[in-house]
C-alpha cells in the first residue's frame, strides 16, 4: 500500500491492532456494512492509536493532524453480527505528515476485507500553518513504519 493500495494485504503486514463490532444499524439495504461505516471504523482505530501513542490530546500539544487525503478499496463484505480486527502501519513518517495504512480483517480471515490509506498533515492548532512533527511524535510512531 505504500504507493498504491494492495489488494492482497495479510495480517502479518500490520503492526498495531484493535477490534470493532458491527451493529445492525451499520448495514445497508444489501445486508452488508455500508461503505461509509468502514471510514468511521478506520477513523475510530486511528484515533485510538493516536491517543494511545500520545500524539492526540498530549499535554501542551500545539499541533493537530488534519486529513488531507484518503482512499479505500472494498474487497469483501462484512455483515452483522461480526467483529473485525483493524490493523494499522505507517506507510510514511514524514517531516510534517504521517501516511497511515489500515486494513479490516474478519476475525478468522488472513486476507483483508478492506484496505485504506489516510495522510495527515500536522499544523498549528490556532493558525493552521504546517509544522514539523515533534521528536516525541516521531518516536511514538516510529515502530509502526513498514520497512
Amino acid at each position: 500500500m505504500s504507493e498504491r493500495l494492495a489488494r492482497d494485504e495479510r495480517r502479518k503486514d500490520f503492526l498495531w491492532w484493535t477490534k470493532i463490532s458491527s451493529r445492525w444499524a451499520d448495514c445497508d439495504a444489501y445486508g452488508h456494512v455500508n461503505n461509509a461505516t468502514y471510514y468511521s471504523w478506520f477513523d475510530t482505530a486511528l484515533t485510538l492509536l493516536a491517543i494511545e501513542r500520545g500524539i492526540l490530546r498530549a499535554p501542551g500539544q500545539t499541533s493537530i493532524g488534519l486529513c488531507i487525503s484518503s482512499e479505500c478499496e472494498f474487497l469483501a463484505p462484512v455483515g452483522f453480527p461480526e467483529t473485525v480486527d483493524i490493523g494499522i502501519r505507517l506507510g510514511r513518517l514524514g517531516n510534517s505528515s504521517i501516511t497511515y495504512e489500515l486494513a479490516i480483517f474478519g476475525e478468522a480471515a488472513d486476507r483483508a476485507s478492506a484496505v485504506c490509506k489516510f495522510t495527515h498533515v500536522y499544523v498549528d492548532a490556532d493558525t493552521r500553518a504546517k509544522v514539523s512533527l515533534t521528536e516525541g511524535q516521531r518516536s511514538a510512531m516510529r515502530d509502526l513504519v513498514r520497512l
